[in-house]
């Protein structure tokens, strides 16, 4: 049987988020356990007229390649591959892992050197601006969040709005409530996050706050910009575990000094977390502040798509900046962490009070 969320889903990818076009190239990447939506989003792009370029991915080809791949095929992107990129209009991805554990015996130096390689194809997209990453559920994420896959189907399509009569009107409200908060902010200089393990400062003077409306993520609902470079002080502890590379990274603790990781730890997949900080000289910096604003996602599931949105969190990124905000840290790294403030947590905006215990008083993000 059709499922009519996939089909809004779908509605939603290619005609808001990315606005597909007659004659358009979309590159359409995702996992095979993605097919039922990779067919409707292949439907609707040929519907508006726009070229659908599918490129699906079988199980265990990563694996492969970190176990076969020489030094070789760690120094640049295949030409080919880089073709593509260039060529595309726009690009839509979707996450469907059978496995969220299949890298775990990875050496994450491999992983970061694959990372270093494709670098300059995140700034192709990154510079097109047309682009949105969503997620199939999938037996194996279902485990992982210790859901039935009906109740995970259900979690993941409520977070997307799917369950209401018009996504895309949805999104496009919660974005007005959303630019509120973000004109606020970017009327500021000084944010301060508080709670358990975190007192941490940083500065957003001059920058720009992006509104996370479904545009770029879904599950989206979220505001984010670069913090000021040098400007972050203090502890923060991100209690909230990601399943990132195969593995569960959790219990970070983070200090920083003039913006600088100096310190850090992790309760679980520290080797990971130290790899990723010395990937280069930009990963111990921060590149964003994220504010999460969807309250229609129920609880963490250790998937950083969905957990950085959770209503009540904020979530910094180690490395590389989005330009369009005013960062300018440069990294091959971008790595969101999650600071729940939910319980006992505060957000203070020059001094000021706006958010306790993960509520924002004078804002109604539904």
């Amino acid at each position: 049987m059709r499922d009519e969320r996939l089909v809004k889903l779908a509605r939603v990818l290619v005609d808001y988020s990315v606005g597909a076009g007659e004659g358009e190239q979309v590159v359409v990447s995702g996992g095979v356990a993605a097919q039922p939506l990779i067919q409707e989003v292949y439907a609707r792009l040929l519907d508006a007229g726009a070229i659908p370029i599918p490129q699906v991915q079988l199980p265990g080809m990563q694996e492969l390649f970190f176990g076969h791949a020489k030094e070789v095929h760690y120094e640049k992107t295949p030409p080919v591959v880089r073709s593509i990129y260039e060529g595309a209009d726009a690009f839509i991805s979707i996450m469907a892992p059978q496995n969220t554990r299949a890298l775990a015996a990875v050496d994450p130096r491999k992983q970061q050197a694959l990372s270093k390689r494709d670098k300059a194809l995140q700034e192709i997209v990154l510079g097109k601006d047309r682009w949105a990453l969503t997620l199939f559920p999938t037996e194996a994420l279902a485990q992982e969040s210790e859901m039935s896959l009906a109740d995970y189907e259900e979690f993941a399509f409520g977070a997307m709005a799917l369950n209401e009569d018009d996504p895309v009107g949805y999104w496009r409200e919660k974005a007005k409530e959303q630019g509120r908060l973000a004109e606020r902010l970017e009327k500021a200089d000084e944010v301060r996050i508080s709670g358990p393990g975190t007192d941490l400062t940083l500065s957003i003077e001059g920058r720009k706050f992006l509104n996370g409306d479904g545009k770029k993520n879904m599950p989206c609902g979220e505001i984010f910009t670069g913090p000021v470079e040098g400007s972050v002080n203090g502890e923060v502890y991100f209690g909230i575990p990601v399943a990132v590379a195969g593995r569960e990274v959790s219990g970070v603790k983070l200090r920083f000094e003039e913006g600088k990781v100096v310190e850090s730890s992790a309760e679980k997949g520290e080797e990971y977390l130290n790899a990723m900080l010395d990937a280069d000289e930009g990963a111990r910096y921060l590149g964003e502040l994220g504010i999460g604003t969807n309250y229609g996602i129920a609880r963490a599931t250790k998937n950083i798509l969905f957990d950085e949105k959770l209503g009540g969190t904020v979530h910094l990124a180690v490395g590389r900046s989005y330009t369009e905000t005013g960062g300018k840290n440069e990294s091959s790294v971008h790595w969101d962490l999650i600071c729940d403030l939910r319980e006992g947590g505060e957000l203070y905006v020059d001094g000021e009070l706006i958010q306790r215990d993960g509520k924002f008083p004078d804002y109604d993000f539904g």
